[in-house]
């Protein structure tokens, strides 16, 4: 993180509350907006107004700037970000704040998004900026079974606990809005609001972890509510009373791998993943990496058990590689990702196994394949959906 890191109050909440009403759809006529304010806690001076407009692209929204101080004005962020947001993300600097307004997809997609985000100056430079996000995540295509997963399933997150539907770590955060509020059409993930700041899982020290994590997730909570009520929904999510301590890479063992009882790594592997980081214990994901050293992270594993976030991955366990099936369920088996979805009482399971660098004797893509059948089997019957016996078959 960056080096000015503010001490971070975190208020003791209760049990987090969600909305079962009916919302009421998004504006898709009110022109989508960027908003820009300054703020800074020694100047509050209210300064000159300046409006302009502007199309970016063919086809895309309408842009509109304005300059004017916090004070008076609506907070950052869909009106959702308060002082003590503000000030355990950014302390005193001054910040300035470019908002996109939630809107339907121009494109014709199923879901709303918007973006907001704010940096932080000392002077003319630039030290932190913050990026909120509203998105519905891709089922159907697979668009989001990639690039988002990478930073927001890290085996650096923890769950938020206390029922809330999200995870976080110490550079980025995310959680599911309610389903009464936004809809859901088949095979699409849960629309989410997702907070990052800087490199994903990249950490200073144990104490600065401690207080971006608490700083991202109580924005996170913030930014939710001011998305629910924009979007015309009653009720609020609750900041989590104390949240898990963050993960950390220990030495790997090789015959409970990733602490799955019953899952020995095999001794071609033992050589390149030393250390493991195994992270979201009791949330919708849990997730390992291990690699030679945490900066080598070579393999990940994750195991879905939300049946909504497993969508994102559905694309992938029809189309992407050979035929893998198994005692109650299905899935691919690619060059450097395998993904079986298992039909649990709780509903579908996702088991997404990645190969993200060469490892093993000759250095090959072999992990996914070798690995597959045993970590489905010994997480199948950790979670209770076992027992799951995977064979391969000719594409």
């Amino acid at each position: 993180m960056s080096e000015e890191n503010p001490v971070v109050e975190n208020p003791v909440v209760e049990n987090p509350v969600t909305d079962t009403g009916t919302p009421a759809a998004p504006e898709a006529s009110r022109p989508p907006l960027v908003r820009r304010l300054l703020r800074s806690r020694t100047v509050r001076t209210a300064t000159a107004a300046a409006l302009a407009g502007a199309l970016v692209g063919a086809g895309a929204v309408a842009w509109r700037t304005d300059t004017l101080p916090l004070v008076g004005s609506a907070a950052p962020c869909w009106d959702s970000l308060g002082s003590g947001s503000m000030d355990a993300l950014f302390g005193d600097r001054r910040t300035e704040v470019e908002e996109q307004s939630l809107h339907s997809d121009p494109l014709g997609g199923t879901g709303v998004y918007g973006q907001c985000r704010v940096t932080s100056y000392e002077g003319d430079r630039a030290r932190r900026q913050v990026t909120v996000n509203v998105r519905r995540l891709d089922g159907l295509r697979g668009t989001d079974a990639q690039d988002w997963p990478r930073e927001f399933l890290s085996s650096s997150m923890v769950s938020l606990g206390d029922g809330l539907p999200g995870m976080a770590s110490p550079s980025r955060a995310w959680i599911a809005l309610p389903q009464a509020c936004t809809g859901r059409d088949d095979f699409t993930g849960p629309t989410v609001v997702d907070i990052g700041v800087g490199r994903a899982d990249f950490e200073v020290s144990s104490e600065y972890a401690l207080r971006d994590r608490a700083a991202l997730t109580g924005a996170l909570i913030d930014a939710a509510n001011g998305v629910i009520d924009d979007f015309g929904c009653s009720g609020t999510y609750r900041e989590p009373r104390d949240l898990h301590p963050p993960v950390r890479w220990d030495t790997t063992r090789t015959s409970t791998f990733c602490g799955i009882k019953g899952l020995s790594l095999p001794a071609a592997y033992r050589k390149d993943l030393r250390e493991t980081r195994a992270g979201g214990e009791g949330g919708p994901a849990r997730i390992c990496e291990a690699g030679y050293d945490s900066d080598e992270t070579a393999v990940r594993l994750t195991t879905v058990t939300d049946p909504v976030l497993a969508e994102i991955y559905s694309s992938d366990a029809l189309h992407a590689g050979a035929p893998v099936k198994g005692t109650r369920g299905y899935g691919k088996a690619g060059g450097n990702r395998a993904v079986f979805k298992a039909v649990c009482q709780t509903g579908p399971v996702m088991f997404v196994l990645e190969q993200l660098r060469p490892a093993g004797k000759g250095s090959r893509f072999t992990f996914t394949r070798d690995l597959l059948p045993a970590y489905v089997a010994a997480e199948a019957e950790r979670i209770g959906c076992g027992p799951q016996k995977l064979t391969f078959s000719a594409s």
